[in-house]
């Protein structure tokens, strides 16, 4: 098969995808690019054969990819239809002052952009350098009075783009603990991996708070931030409702000059009247550097009100090599509740 154009280039990160000419997908069993790190006589081990990317349509369930910007291996679980907002194709409007994000007026007009929900192989979770954590969807626990969150790890949410599908013969190609309870191999089906009724229940379960609505984008000096907020539910506390947001940040260098993140201020506006400030050192304890081998960095927080809705924007600096800095923006974003909704996160049910 042709080798489809955009295949990721070594290094890309720390996983080592190639395509032999045949359009094989190999990789180091290791997953470890430099030669010191291979166990002695491995060598790249073929895992698949890449497909041609799909420029009109979806990926079906049961999808395998490789991931174009971390490299990983996963499995489309099924899709979301997003709205993306990208203000770099926004149109000016007549200035009246700034708006409420602190930006110059833009009229921001959403288009539909398609989302996958994912597994992650958990053997290349360990060498995605570029994210703050193994990516994982946080739940809200079932405790009113309570803060603590929990977790899904090795779930992710991949934009159209960056799916590089391939094929495999291998039944159970991709290694996570909720891949034979959510996926069942079906030699006639293409590709062979079908939905259980376990997945499908559990995504009419869980959708208020797996769905995934609006994207936000924006560039400032060829550093692209793109921010996914979603919506996690309310909790009681002290005799007031607390509303709780997760939002995750992906930062990408689209230049080939070197920059670090240095610090992020944050501005959080309430439905309630309150306005309050953030500012600190890097993000979520690290300030990471993007280069033209490692361009992309992303990383999960989240936030509470004290109101069902709310904004927020801000900035981050940035650091060149010569020690001078510059702002980048990131881009105003809602948080709104899901107010029809009156039953709490109900997690993983089967």
């Amino acid at each position: 098969k042709r080798e489809p154009e955009g295949l990721p280039t070594t290094p890309r990160g720390k996983i080592v995808a190639l395509t032999n000419t045949l359009g094989e997908l190999d990789v180091l069993p290791s997953l470890c690019p430099h030669p010191r790190n291979r166990p002695e006589g491995k060598v790249l081990e073929t895992v698949g054969v890449f497909e041609v990317p799909k420029q009109h349509g979806k990926y079906d369930t049961g999808q395998l990819f490789l991931h174009s910007v971390f490299g990983y291996r996963g499995i489309v679980l099924f899709p979301w239809q997003a709205r993306l907002y990208d203000r770099d194709v926004a149109s000016p409007v007549p200035e009246k002052g700034e708006n409420a994000a602190g930006h110059g007026s833009k009229e921001v007009k959403g288009k539909t952009h398609t989302y996958y929900q994912v597994l992650i192989d958990a053997r290349d979770c360990p060498h995605i350098s570029q994210r703050s954590q193994t990516e994982a969807v946080t739940f809200l626990a079932n405790h009113d009075d309570s803060r603590a969150l929990y977790a899904i790890p090795g779930l992710d949410y991949v934009s159209h783009e960056d799916i590089l599908p391939y094929t495999s013969t291998d039944q159970v190609p991709i290694q996570h603990e909720l891949f034979e309870r959510f996926l069942l191999y079906d030699q006639t089906k293409v590709p062979p991996f079908v939905a259980r009724d376990t997945l499908c229940a559990w995504q009419e379960k869980n959708h208020p708070w797996l769905e995934l609505s609006d994207v936000h984008r924006e560039t400032t000096e060829n550093i692209r931030v793109t921010v996914i907020p979603f919506y996690m539910g309310m909790r009681e506390a002290q005799n007031s409702h607390v509303y709780w947001w997760r939002y995750c940040i992906r930062l990408e260098n689209l230049n080939n000059e070197v920059v670090q993140l240095r610090e992020r201020h944050w501005r959080i506006f309430s439905l309630s009247g309150t306005l309050e400030t953030v500012r600190g050192r890097g993000v979520v304890g690290r300030e990471p550097v993007l280069s033209k081998e490692q361009p992309a960095f992303q990383y999960s927080s989240h936030v509470s009100l004290q109101a069902s809705s709310g904004h927020m924007w801000g900035t981050f600096r940035f650091e060149r090599p010569d020690g001078s800095h510059f702002d980048v923006r990131i881009p105003p974003f809602s948080l709104e509740s899901n107010k029809d909704e009156k039953t709490p996160p109900s997690g993983l049910h089967w």
